[in-house]
């Protein structure tokens, strides 16, 4: 019978070892691959079809040719938890926010289905501050260019009766996971009473990573009914 020495001992510690980081590894990497792509997919798929059902919703509800229903900013009630309730179109970012789902709620399971309102904010048009959020990196990352947003540029938010037309203005990308004042009625105002109709977009920062937050601040700058069709220059909208 052979007997094991030091040296055969130690090789099989080291082949021990060895093997189990290359699993880790193996894991590591089936993780990443979750995250960053196959999150995409199924979320890309439930994007969708939030999207038809709220289109649908909307045709079901839609009034007869020729009646012209007036916008209701600040009437629009308060939606279920998950609930789909409108529309999101960024120009500047079509490849991903175009006809995008805003749902009731900011848990994970809201966020893999599209932007998520802060439930103690406004609803859209409403006075004070109308506040959503989306991920940049995984389950279809429809915030990943928020990088590429200007002062100026236009939000489109769709409701079943009403175009809202928000102008950014302002943004900071410097903020941690503890800044919730950026969603307040007027942010970083507690006591404030608001006086404007805002909006705030935020999501975490850098690209593919959670430290930071990145916010952006806009103002109600039109309103249109939708039965007189998309706000000027806003073509190819899904749900008309």
């Amino acid at each position: 019978m052979s007997t094991m020495t030091k040296g055969d001992r130690a090789r099989w510690v080291v082949r021990g070892i060895g093997e189990v980081f290359i699993t880790l590894g193996a894991l590591l990497l089936l993780m990443c691959v979750y995250q960053l792509w196959w999150t995409n997919v199924v979320s890309a798929k439930a994007i969708e079809a939030g999207r038809a059902e709220i289109a649908t919703e909307w045709h079901a509800e839609k009034p007869e040719p020729g009646v012209t229903v007036s916008p209701t900013p600040s009437v629009l009630p308060e939606p279920k938890h998950g609930q789909g309730f409108a529309l999101l179109y960024i120009p500047r970012m079509r490849d991903k926010v175009w006809g995008l789902p805003i749902i009731q709620g900011t848990d994970k399971d809201v966020l893999a289905r599209g932007a998520g309102h802060y439930e103690n904010s406004v609803m859209p048009g409403g006075l004070g501050n109308f506040a959503i959020a989306a991920h940049r990196s995984t389950h279809d990352e429809p915030f990943a260019n928020i990088d590429d947003l200007r002062v100026g540029d236009k939000v489109y938010v769709q409701t079943a009766t009403t175009w809202y037309t928000y102008t950014l203005r302002q943004d900071n990308p410097n903020l941690t996971p503890y800044d919730v004042w950026v969603v307040d009625p007027v942010p970083g105002r507690p006591d404030a009473k608001p006086t404007e109709h805002l909006l705030t977009m935020t999501t975490c920062t850098p690209r593919y990573g959670s430290t930071g937050r990145w916010a952006w601040w806009g103002l109600l700058s039109g309103e249109r009914a939708v039965s007189l069709g998309a706000p000027d220059g806003l073509t190819g909208t899904v749900a008309s």
